[in-house]
């Protein structure tokens, strides 16, 4: 059952606030695309995706389905069974379902990752949608849509209390710069032409992440934003591109951003920068080889003749960087579907590397542990063929008692350690000065970092 309404005066705080007023046991997630503002909560269908089955539940009926090869062709069909009517998803997917579509036979590292789903995707028991023209209201009873309508016609709390928690410098990471030496002696000895290698910095503090998401995003100017808790993670994030992106009709898009600089406050400074940067060999072949990466994707799923570069090399400002930035398209044919699309492009060349196959064993040894939802994606898609997938990045996320934030670069044969270095101090001011505590809450452990061997796969 449905209601509608007029605009709200802010879909940030209104989002947030709904957030806030949530269960415990209630998984939520709110999703910014473009002008419109979704928030879904309760699971009135789950699906997960672990490392040999897809568990399906929806009331009492209950699904455990083998998959083999690959688990995302089985998820169309499910998705496909679904008993609800015009059904929209949410949800995320971790890195590594990348390993499971490669069909890796790394045991110890699989097993590893048996501790969060894959894919995690609910059908909402209530749903929200924020556009300049209105809002729209979904819920499974009247009860909830009851709730739901009186939760947003209460006037949002003020953002900024407490303040963010000041943020040190990060420390000098030498595990860190051993791994970008690592690979780039591996990429110039031809095991491949790319990868991106991230680092995790503990946050000593519980976070409060509705505030956070209020306060880093007036901050910054994502292409998407997202804020969940769900199944064991809380996150929240400023997404700077987009994995793929799939209309009804069957248009395939996607944006890589690769090649950075710092956007300094100063627009003198930041000007200057953005000079630099789009005259930077280094910078340059990282997004030549990028996009044609992605255009090869792309053309390989879209139907002949469809694939074709819109925007090329253009500078993206994205909060405290700014970014080479290109959007390739394609055509869908029949009779695949968004999913055989998200799963050509996923993860994104941009946060993986160049073959993707290649970087994944350099990625799992240099980093040290699984990634799980940095560098994966929040995603909704829907009954009518869409699909909207933000490549998670600019994020800080929470698992039990340890919070992080975490940021990469990518690293070709010209990459200098300790300007990759200071490329994530960069990424990391998207996000970490607007980090809110938590009121009242004690100072949580920190979470350690992790070793990065500088071995060869």
């Amino acid at each position: 059952m449905t209601e509608a309404g007029p605009p709200v005066q802010d879909p940030l705080l209104s989002l947030a606030a709904l957030a806030r007023v949530s269960g415990d046991d209630d998984p939520y997630l709110a999703y910014e695309q473009g002008e419109s503002w979704f928030f879904a909560r309760g699971a009135l269908a789950r699906i997960t995706v672990g490392r040999t089955h897809l568990h399906y539940t929806c009331g009492t009926d209950r699904k455990d389905i083998p998959w083999h090869d690959r688990p995302l062709p089985a998820l169309a069909g499910l998705l496909a069974a679904l008993p609800v009517e015009d059904w929209r998803v949410y949800g995320t997917a971790c890195f590594e379902l990348a390993h499971a579509q490669q069909q890796d036979t790394d045991r110890d590292f699989l097993d590893r990752t048996l501790h969060r789903p894959l894919l995690h995707l609910f059908v909402p028991h209530e749903e929200v949608r924020l556009t300049p023209a209105g809002t729209l209201l979904r819920a499974s009873d009247p009860h909830r849509l009851s709730r739901l309508a009186e939760q947003l016609r209460t006037p949002p709390a003020p953002p900024l209390t407490p303040p963010p928690m000041p943020w040190p410098e990060p420390p000098a990471d030498p595990s860190y710069t051993a791994a970008v030496r690592a690979a780039v002696d591996g990429i110039r000895a031809g095991a491949l032409q790319k990868v991106v290698l991230s680092r995790k910095v503990p946050v000593g503090f519980a976070v409060d992440f509705p505030a956070t998401y209020v306060t880093g995003r007036r901050a910054n100017s994502p292409a998407r934003s997202f804020l969940l808790r769900l199944g064991e993670t809380e996150a929240t994030g400023f997404s700077p591109e987009t994995v793929v992106e799939v209309t009804p009709d069957g248009t395939v898009r996607t944006q890589p951003l690769a090649g950075t600089r710092a956007r300094p406050a100063d627009p003198g400074a930041a000007a200057a920068l953005r000079e630099v940067l789009r005259h930077d060999g280094k910078e340059i072949v990282e997004h030549a080889i990028s996009v044609r990466a992605a255009y090869e994707e792309l053309a390989a799923l879209g139907a002949p003749g469809s694939t074709h570069v819109t925007e090329y090399m253009t500078v993206r400002e994205r909060g405290s960087v700014q970014h080479l930035a290109s959007t390739v398209e394609a055509r869908l044919p029949a009779p695949l579907t968004c999913w055989d699309a998200f799963a050509a492009l996923f993860p994104a060349v941009t946060a993986s590397g160049i073959p993707k196959a290649a970087a994944y064993p350099w990625i799992r040894r240099l980093e040290g542990e699984e990634r799980g939802l940095y560098a994966g994606a929040v995603l909704t898609a829907a009954s009518d063929g869409s699909l909207d997938a933000a490549l998670v990045l600019r994020s800080v996320f929470q698992e039990g008692d340890r919070t992080w934030v975490q940021a990469g670069a990518g690293i070709v044969a010209d990459s200098r350690p300790e300007r990759e270095t200071e490329e994530t101090r960069e990424k990391l001011a998207s996000v970490a000065p607007y980090l809110v505590p938590r009121p009242s809450a004690s100072t949580c452990p920190a979470a350690p970092a992790p070793a990065c061997p500088a071995a060869t796969p």
